[in-house]
């Protein structure tokens, strides 16, 4: 009898709990929406695909086996932005090691580093031929290497032709002389015209000027008669010995002017654009330690080598001190001109695939557009952007490879409207 009196009890504190709950909630002002639960705003992933393998997905977030995390795909993925846009979370991203970098204008340089072989100024070489047969009589100059001075006599040389060649000028001069007196002007005026032929004749046959003023002083025909050096320079090779017969088709020295070298360096194809002749260029050479020689571009080659694809370019540089020789090799750095006010990225920024080049724009945090991109010149670490970035934009300069191949999945799967996931 007790339990059935406890039980109606029970059952009574109950429904009164109950009518006084719902008359509070009846009593009760509507809030509005404050006290409704919020509902979860977060995308909720599709699946999970492997950042190395877009194949591999899972339902679940998982890792690869290389403890990578696997890029979750988002229902909107492609709806908002062009084809090719991804979507990825920010811990994702942070987990990924996306940098980014602010394209900007600017100016660009590059420094051309190549090796340099020292070579003979060709505009300073000397190749001495006499204009006349005879035979090498006192031979001055006989080694090479040695250092000569512009009309330095080099040898003695006798030469039947210089001989009738004085002797014909002595009898104008003396014919001169006796005619000087003549009533008639045009024996006069011949017998000058003489005269000026003959001394015209031994200067064309390269007779120096004090051999000339001897032979008017003493009227006595020289047998030997010496060759001058045209020039100062070295000897690089003499091509006469004492005794020896020569014609003008004789080399007799072959005479260099080394206070200017030439430097010839090697262009890649790569490099080419940028150099230009008048280009500032500096040299390190082995032989002269801690000595930094300043020169400049002064010729470009128009063709390629076929075995090496490179360009040929020369240089000239000052050699007051003889220190540069023929032959050596040096360390060259050409400071090509710079490229001014021009769009610029890092040069990690750009995706090379096929035969366009790409870039990701970043639109919004997480968000990577794909951009194609028309480039320039690269040097310093950075490129040249022609078309497809503005000044502004950030670009993505790592973990690029990632988001690429995510988003070439994307773009290909928009293009075949490939049906959602069940």
């Amino acid at each position: 009898m007790n339990s059935k009196y406890l039980m109606l009890g029970l059952v009574a504190s109950s429904a009164l709990i109950a009518g006084l709950s719902a008359g509070y909630w009846y009593a009760k002002p509507d809030s509005g929406a404050a006290d409704a639960p919020t509902p979860n705003t977060e995308p909720v992933p599709l699946f999970y695909r492997n950042p190395m393998n877009p194949d591999i997905t899972s339902p679940v977030p998982a890792k690869d086996p290389m403890g990578m995390d696997y890029i979750p795909v988002y229902a909107n993925a492609d709806d908002d932005g062009p084809a090719g846009t991804v979507s990825i979370d920010p811990v994702t991203v942070q987990n990924m090691g996306v940098r980014t970098a602010i394209a900007e204008v600017g100016t660009i340089f590059r420094e051309i580093h190549t090796l340099g072989r020292i070579d003979y100024d060709e505009q300073r070489i000397t190749r001495l031929h006499p204009k006349i047969q005879g035979w090498v009589e006192g031979l001055r100059i006989g080694i090479t290497g040695e250092t000569i001075d512009k009309d330095e006599i080099l040898l003695s040389i006798y030469s039947p032709q210089l001989v009738s060649s004085q002797q014909e000028y002595l009898l104008a001069l003396k014919s001169f002389a006796t005619l000087s007196e003549n009533p008639f002007a045009d024996v006069r005026r011949g017998a000058a015209d003489l005269v000026d032929t003959s001394l015209e004749r031994l200067r064309l046959l390269d007779v120096s000027e004090h051999q000339i003023k001897a032979l008017q002083e003493s009227r006595e025909v020289m047998k030997l008669l010496h060759i001058h050096s045209p020039a100062q320079g070295v000897v690089v090779k003499v091509g006469v010995r004492e005794g020896q017969f020569i014609t003008p088709q004789t080399e007799m020295y072959l005479i260099a002017d080394l206070s200017a070298v030439w430097v010839f360096v090697d262009i890649f194809e790569e490099e080419l654009p940028w150099v230009k002749v008048g280009d500032q260029a500096e040299m390190r050479v082995t032989a002269v330690p801690g000595a930094i020689l300043r020169g400049e571009l002064t010729y470009i080659y128009p063709y390629a080598d076929s075995k090496t694809r490179t360009i040929k370019a020369r240089l000239e540089f000052d050699n007051k001190d003889l220190l540069l020789k023929p032959e050596m090799f040096a360390d060259v750095t050409i400071y090509a001109s710079p490229r001014e006010n021009v769009v610029m990225v890092p040069s990690e920024a750009i995706v090379r695939s096929g035969l366009t080049e790409q870039v990701f724009i970043v639109r919004a945090p997480g968000k990577f557009e794909p951009r194609t991109v028309e480039i320039g010149l690269s040097g310093d670490g950075f490129t040249e952007i022609r078309s497809g970035v503005s000044s502004g934009d950030k670009v993505v300069v790592s973990a690029q490879f990632l988001i690429d191949s995510e988003s070439k999945l994307r773009e290909a799967a928009a293009k075949m409207r490939e049906p959602g996931i069940d």
